[in-house]
């Protein structure tokens, strides 16, 4: 989940949290202030019902009086009931005397002279009330007020509404959240068009002193060290071929031409042959450093093209013939798909005959020149060249420095190698957007697997 989505989802979460709970205060105090009016409209028909039946001091004139008013004035609620009962000494009543009203609503009103009650859908009001020198309990009770139907219209109303304010609220916010976003989103997209070979582009700067500036600035001064580091390495690479090979070179002519000289005792001769020897060294050492170096520009100087992979690994075992005559490579290509298109891959021809060949003959020194079996493994937009051999295999804890410079595993003290093979292949591998694999059981034998992606069909075309 990006940054945007996230940013969505918890202010559309935070604007709901605040209008639910507004809107069920809203509801909370609309629905107790519904019911306090009707608790006291049901009081007042309590006071007028004890009047009319238990005031000994009103007159008949009176009482059909404020009965006339009750009826002119007063609505009438609906199943509308008055209640007199007779409270008798000790304030205990049978279950059969309570008149039709509930147990816990009388004995509330017995314990507290007065009190409100609800069952089911009937509302009631009552309080004791002494007259005649007795106790008597005047309650009034109605069924379902008008508004209670409009209350739950109301709680209606407002879970619907909210649901579309949740909806309403995540669409501003996701369209706010992406203008607020898209400079992030522009600097993005212009630092993914900017590779090794467009070093000198910038990220363009607003007039905003603002984080997503500063970010901006930041970006263009790392871009300024690391052109700086690649020119550094350019003019390496370019140079380092003419003004390193050159003396070694020489070097090596003038080792042969005394070699090549009579007289020579046979101590003066071995170190001939040594400095003959460690300077081919050191020349293999450096070509090796220089396509590490090289193979490290992004495509910068390269000559990409389409490359079939099965043809590529024909050209290297061509190759390894002629310069290890004794190889035991085998090529299996029984895995073949009927799409040539799945064999292509863009890339540079030298580059990976350098890598393959490398990761190939690592395979054949290692197990002692035994059979090294190469296979083609197409799977959807992947192609990946299986080198399985039965070598010696590499120490478990020593695995992952095997594509370090330099780094030899402790059970290869017995073959000649310098430790560059496989980093050289590994950065060569990385440039055409691939990876390396390796499985190994020492004592056993290794496979290394190397995953190529497939040419789009739009360039092979």
């Amino acid at each position: 989940m990006n940054i945007q989505t996230r940013a969505t989802l918890l202010f559309s979460i935070l604007t709901s949290m605040v209008v639910l709970l507004f809107s069920g205060f809203m509801y909370g105090i609309i629905n107790h202030y519904a019911f306090e009016d009707f608790y006291k409209r049901l009081e007042t028909r309590v006071n007028i019902a004890a009047d009319l039946h238990l005031q000994t001091n009103t007159s008949v004139k009176d009482r059909q009086k404020i009965q006339q008013l009750r009826q002119e004035y007063l609505e009438k609620l609906k199943d509308e009931k008055t209640y007199l009962v007779e409270i008798p000494a000790g304030n205990s009543l049978g279950k059969g005397d309570h008149a039709g009203l509930p147990s816990e609503f009388v004995e509330e009103v017995i314990a507290n002279g007065k009190a409100r009650f609800r069952k089911d859908h009937t509302f009631y009001a009552g309080h004791l009330q002494l007259a005649r020198g007795k106790t008597y309990l005047v309650s009034v009770s109605a069924r379902e007020p008008f508004w209670l139907q409009e209350i739950n219209k109301l709680s209606r109303i407002l879970i619907v509404g909210f649901l579309i304010l949740v909806g309403i609220v995540y669409l501003i916010g996701r369209r706010f959240t992406w203008h607020t976003f898209k400079p992030v989103r522009d600097i993005i997209k212009n630092v993914q068009g900017i590779t090794a070979e467009n070093l000198n582009l910038r990220l363009p700067l607003s007039n905003n002193k603002d984080e997503l500036t500063e970010l901006a600035q930041t970006f263009n001064d790392m871009l300024t060290r690391l052109e700086t580091a690649f020119e550094t390495q350019n003019n390496f690479v370019s140079n380092a071929s003419h003004e390193l090979r050159t003396p070694l070179t020489i070097i090596k002519g003038e080792a042969e031409l005394t070699l090549a000289s009579p007289g020579l005792s046979p101590e003066q001769r071995q170190s001939v042959e040594v400095i003959l020897q460690e300077a081919q060294v050191l020349r293999d050492i450096l070509a090796s450093l220089l396509g590490m170096a090289q193979s490290g520009f992004d495509g910068k100087k390269q000559n990409w093209e389409m490359l079939r992979l099965d043809e590529l690994l024909w050209l290297v075992k061509a190759s390894a013939d002629q310069l290890y005559p004794g190889n035991n490579i085998r090529l299996d290509y029984n895995s073949l798909p009927e799409d040539e298109r799945l064999l292509q891959v863009q890339g540079n021809e030298n580059l990976l005959k350098l890598a393959l060949s490398n990761i190939m003959m690592n395979a054949c020194k290692y197990s002692h020149n035994q059979e090294v079996t190469v296979r083609l493994q197409p799977e959807n937009d992947t192609i990946t060249v299986v080198v399985q051999d039965k070598g010696i295999g590499i120490p478990e804890e020593e695995l992952p420095y095997v594509f370090v410079p330099f780094f030899r595993a402790s059970n290869t003290t017995d073959f000649e190698g310098h430790g560059v093979g496989l980093p050289l292949a590994l950065n060569i591998i990385r440039l055409h957007r691939g990876s390396i694999g390796i499985s190994t059981r020492e004592g056993a034998g290794t496979e290394m697997r190397i995953l190529l992606p497939v040419a789009p069909a739009s360039a092979s075309s």
